[in-house]
This record gives structure tokens, sequence and C-alpha cells, in this order.
């Protein structure tokens, strides 16, 4: 189950964990009060939390520790082993875990009953992480690529969009299409700062390329720039994406390179 807050555009994308249902959904409450908090997935136990992961990255997890089957120290172990692994922050009623917690690189560890002030301190932290590595992010990435067994250097910046394709990712640009073997879910988190957006399961656009959105019947696509291309693109837009793409469209495209 997902659900947003309403706070602005490039907000944190989150995770809570927890076994019991009504602390689950406390967590869920004070997490939808923070303002840097956007998407909120929940799971109440670890074989479902990595199931979503791998379907839906994050910026962060909320995790309590006692849980049945993997406990949260042991999900947060294989949280580790991520290409890009969320922040992780235990909420627990155990005092006795944290020097485990910290030695997996925690970035805090919350007591319950919790407190939304207490909480509020390891969202910005979180945030604030977030934003200085956005500061640092290589201006300009470079995938290799194989074509004709030749390998080529395809720069970010030319790239419009990206089609899933099994565990592979396709990259359209203006002078062809291009596949890697990068799943697009990996390509969504180490882009979304360098102004990429996930619109779809199959599709990840660059916001740069945006000209508008439509309706079609009862859908939406997004209409996009065709650089090199007889016909502009259009592509679907899942219908829990159209709120997210909108508040992006309207925040930081100023601040996306052109």
């Amino acid at each position: 189950m997902v659900t947003t807050s309403d706070s602005g555009p490039g907000a944190l994308r989150v995770l809570a964990v927890d076994d019991e249902q009504p602390a689950l959904d406390e967590l869920v409450y004070l997490l939808r009060a923070q303002p840097d908090v956007g998407e909120i997935h929940r799971a109440d136990d670890a074989t479902t939390a990595l199931r979503l992961l791998r379907a839906h990255p994050v910026d962060a997890v909320f995790l309590d520790i006692n849980m049945p089957g993997l406990d949260g120290i042991e999900l947060a172990g294989i949280l580790t082993a991520f290409a890009n692994p969320p922040a992780v922050v235990f909420v627990t009623a155990h005092d006795d875990r944290a020097v485990a917690a910290f030695d997996i690189g925690a970035t805090d560890y919350l007591l319950k009953p919790l407190r939304e002030a207490r909480l509020g301190e390891a969202v910005r932290r979180i945030a604030a992480a977030r934003a200085e590595r956005a500061a640092t992010v290589d201006p300009d990435e470079v995938l290799p690529v194989e074509l004709g067994g030749v390998t080529r250097l395809v720069e970010r910046s030319t790239v419009s969009w990206v089609e899933a394709d099994g565990d592979y990712a396709r990259l359209h640009t203006a002078t062809g299409s291009h596949l890697i073997r990068i799943p697009l879910s990996e390509l969504e988190s180490r882009w979304r700062d360098a102004g990429f957006v996930r619109i779809h399961r199959s599709y990840l656009i660059a916001l740069r390329m945006v000209t508008g959105l439509r309706t079609v019947g009862t859908g939406t696509v997004v209409c996009l720039r065709a650089e090199g291309a007889s016909a502009a693109v259009e592509l679907p837009v899942s219908r829990r994406q159209v709120r997210d793409l909108k508040q992006r469209l309207i925040g930081p495209r100023s601040r996306t390179a052109r």
C-alpha cells in the first residue's frame, strides 16, 4: 500500500515497516505530517518490504527491529548491499540494539512511543544528506553501451526517456536507442536528482523534455519533445504517478539542466 503527503516536489520517498498494525499506522500518520516526506510505502514484515523495494526505490526506510522472520537488523544488513541503499532509521521499543544498529550504518535510532519532533529531526537529517549528495552529483553521467561490438559512451544529458526491458533498460536519445544492463529501478534512483522521474513501471523520463500532459480516455499521457524524431513521443502515466509528475514539473524544472 502507498500513500502520499501534501509535501512539495522532490520530497522524500519512504518505506515504513512494522509488524504491529497500530504502530505501523501511527508511524505512517506521523510521517505524513512531515513536510519533507512525499510518497510513503508500508509493509508489515521484511519479506514484503524487500518486494516493495525492488519495485519502488525509496530514500529512507523507517524500521522496527523485533519482527517475525527476518528482524529489522537483518533486513537493514541486506539493504546495505543495494546499489543505492536507502537511509535506515530504526523505530523500536528496545534500547539495547542501538550499538548493532549503528554498526550497520543506521542514520538514527528512535524509541517508542514515537515523538513527532524526534521523528522530524531524523527526516530533516535524511533530507539534508540527500541535498548534499545532489549538490555533488556528476553533472553528466556517462554510460558505456555496446553497439555492433563497439563500446560507445552515452551521456545522460542526451537521454530523453528510458524504457524497461526485463533486467535491462533501453535509453532513447536523439540519435537512436541503446540497451544497457541496468534495471530501470536503479536508474530511477541514480537519476532522480538529475531531473528524471518515473511515470510508469516501464518508463523513466527527462523532465526537460516534457512539453505537456493530456488526457486520453480515462488515462493520462505525457508529451515529450522529439529531438531527431519525426513526431513527438507520448508515453502513458500510471494513475498513481500523475500527481508526483505534476509537482515535479511545477518545481524542479527551473533547476534542471537544459
